[in-house]
């Protein structure tokens, strides 16, 4: 009987476990360690904000999930890993053995120090919860200025999404970024005039280093004043995974082969925003995750079978579908954008089936 460890519920291992789920592999004995019983579809957050969908709409329950795959499920965080062991250690101090380990955990925010008083989108949970606390202030008038650093997709996303959500109410918004916004989106010419359209303040080329109580500090010394900031750039590497060691990138980051297999140890694969594939420089985004996924699962079967791996190729470019806060998106194909509200259902269609084909009743089992 062969151990197979999952650690972390993210978009990779979703795949893992219904591929498991779909056709079980004999002689193997599968589990997962998730800190939560939900998954949530990153790509459906901005909605959720937005109030286009509620929060349970992008939630994928791991325990049927993993129930339909037969793996035992057990519910904390992972704290450590012994690779000499073969032992994951999880914040209870149990130690989980295993033959085969696969880590899909994502990132951090950025760390405490530089954030301190900002609400950050990493976790995702945390984020929604502080999201609805932002609301309530704004909507008593006690905000009436909100700063998001990150010109990403991400940042541009969730600005946009909070602004439609308070629509009605006296509340400006300022957008911070180092690079100009949407820096490589074939979508970065037809966002610029929308967030201006909306009276969103960019401030391009601007470095923030800290956010306060009171505002955010620019480089440079400049104070800027808001009574509310949302830090969306910015991913770290849990510290735990470089001082397991185990080989990482100068991030901290698990550092894959192409074939999402670790480059010191060969019994441990990743995937994911916690992995850095050596040799192919890629943005953490939720749409690699789930590109990976499919290979990873293939891969940790062939592992466990002793067969020859198969490498991960992502493709030169991809489609960046990104939602405009109303029932409006974009969507990026290289140098190529469009634009419209049958954009925004396009991408509602494909969301909601991403989180369909991962949904499965407990009763069933």
């Amino acid at each position: 009987m062969k151990r197979l460890l999952l650690v972390g519920g993210g978009h990779s291992h979703l795949a893992v476990l219904k591929g498991f789920g779909d056709g079980p592999a004999e002689g193997v004995q599968l589990s997962l360690l998730s800190p939560n019983r939900h998954a949530l579809y990153s790509g459906m957050v901005p909605g959720v904000v937005a109030g286009h969908y509620r929060p349970e709409d992008c939630r994928i329950d791991l325990r049927p999930l993993a129930a339909r795959a037969g793996a035992r499920f057990f519910q904390d965080f992972a704290v450590g890993i012994d690779p000499a062991r073969r032992e994951v250690v999880t914040a209870r101090g149990e130690r989980l053995d295993y033959d085969f380990l696969s880590l899909d955990i994502g990132a951090i925010g950025e760390p405490a120090g530089t954030a301190e008083h900002a609400l950050r989108l990493r976790p995702v949970e945390a984020f929604l919860a502080g999201w609805e606390r932002l609301r309530a202030l704004a909507r008593k008038g006690e905000v009436r200025r909100i700063a998001v650093i990150g010109g990403g997709a991400a940042g541009v996303e969730v600005l946009l999404a909070m602004q439609h959500a308070l629509a009605g109410v006296a509340a400006e918004f300022a957008l911070f970024s180092q690079l100009p916004i949407l820096a490589g989106h074939g979508a970065r010419r037809a966002m610029v005039p929308i967030l201006g359209a909306r009276g969103v303040a960019v401030h391009s080329g601007r470095k923030v280093l800290f956010a306060g109580k009171d505002g955010v500090e620019l480089d440079g010394g400049e104070h800027f004043e808001a009574q509310a900031a949302v830090w969306a750039t910015g991913a770290s590497a849990p510290p735990w995974i470089a001082q397991s060691g185990i080989a990482t990138d100068f991030l901290g980051f698990v550092a894959v082969s192409d074939t999402l297999q670790s480059r010191s140890h060969p019994e441990v694969f990743a995937a994911g925003d916690v992995a850095s594939v050596i040799g192919e420089a890629r943005p953490k985004s939720g749409v690699f995750a789930v590109r990976q996924g499919p290979v990873l699962a293939r891969n940790l079967r062939r592992a466990l079978a002793g067969e020859a791996l198969e490498r991960f190729r992502p493709p030169s470019r991809s489609l960046a579908l990104i939602s405009c806060g109303d029932r409006y998106a974009l969507a990026s194909w290289g140098g190529v954008a469009v634009k419209g509200a049958w954009v925004w259902r396009w991408k509602d269609r494909i969301d909601r089936r991403f989180v369909e084909r991962y949904r499965f009743e407990t009763a069933t089992f």
